[in-house]
């Protein structure tokens, strides 16, 4: 026997059917767009992700040109490259792309191997190059010469800067003022600098001082291939480097940074490198400790952008 089934009244039906009904007539009433509104959603869902991604993808503005700047140093150095990073990181809205690495020869100590391992990992910011360390005895040549090899264009033929500069890690370089000055300058065979002697304003007599000197890529690429530099490398660096560009017939663009490149000054300057601050500064070296770097860097307003807050004061 089969179970049987209750089966309400055709009247209990009706009522369900009518209730039903009288129900989605108050909602469409109501609610008129509800259904058109998901439509519109679901279509446009697909146009909208497009929309968004469109907008978020970055805009890359080509820089007015490549530097890098190579600072010769020691490794064991660590204070004097946490003070540089720091007042280099605070130059922002730059209009060119600039580089800024630390150069020092092999490591020697096993403190070094360790600590300038975790300056790697967390900066990526060091050259070691393959000497003994070094100031006058060819560091300054390996630093250039090795350059082509470690670095190299995205195609192989594309220059990875326009630019190089050596510099000393007692100077302070005003980063936008340098790439105002860059802009006007050629972008081969150019030697720029402080010219030495001290009272000379003329570039192509001597040489640049070693304090910070740059040279556009092409002198870099002749430098690594060239007889004449790597037979010349022991004597004072900024008199050999200008030995090669003069002897090689290089360097015909020069460009004297007197008087905005100058030493730290000092109450009885004892020559012609040394002067007061003075606005259009572009570089300031002989920063030999905490207070000329204090001092160089108050009367360079760079402290200006402190915000004031509730967690510090500084009178």
């Amino acid at each position: 026997m089969k179970p049987s089934l209750h089966k309400p009244p055709p009247k209990t039906v009706g009522l369900v059917f009518l209730a039903l009904a009288l129900l989605a007539f108050i909602y469409l009433v109501i609610y008129p767009k509800e259904f058109a509104l998901q439509t519109f959603v679901t279509a446009c869902r697909s146009s909208s992700a497009a929309a968004v991604t469109h907008f978020t993808e970055p805009v890359t503005v080509k820089p007015d040109f490549r530097l890098l700047i190579g600072v010769l140093s020691r490794a064991d150095l660590y204070e004097r490259r946490h003070l540089l990073r720091l007042v280099y990181s605070l130059q922002t809205n730059l209009t060119a792309h600039v580089d800024v690495r630390f150069v020092f020869c092999n490591l020697t100590k096993e403190d070094q191997r360790v600590l300038i391992a975790l300056e790697i990992m967390r900066y990526d910011d060091i050259i070691i190059l393959d000497c003994n360390e070094n100031m006058n005895d060819g560091k300054t040549y390996t630093y250039f010469s090795s350059l082509p090899k470690l670095f190299n264009g995205a195609d192989g033929d594309d220059q990875p800067y326009d630019f190089v500069l050596k510099a000393d890690d007692d100077i302070y370089f005003r980063l936008p003022k340098l790439i105002e000055s860059l802009n006007k300058m050629p972008r081969e065979d150019l030697y720029y600098g402080f010219v030495i002697p001290c009272d000379s304003m003329d570039p192509f007599k001597e040489y640049m001082s070693g304090m910070g000197y740059l040279l556009s890529w092409d002198l870099v690429e002749w430098i690594s291939t060239s007889e004449l530099a790597k037979n010349n490398t022991v004597g004072a660096e900024d008199m050999m480097t200008g030995k090669w560009l003069r002897e090689g017939n290089k360097g015909k663009n020069r460009y004297n940074t007197k008087y905005a490149m100058y030493d730290y000054p000092i109450p009885v300057p004892i020559d012609t490198c040394s002067h007061e601050f003075m606005p259009d500064t572009i570089a300031v070296h002989r920063l030999k400790d905490h207070l000329k770097w204090a001092r160089t860097l108050k009367y360079l307003n760079v402290t200006d952008g402190l915000k004031p807050s509730k967690f510090y004061h500084i009178d």
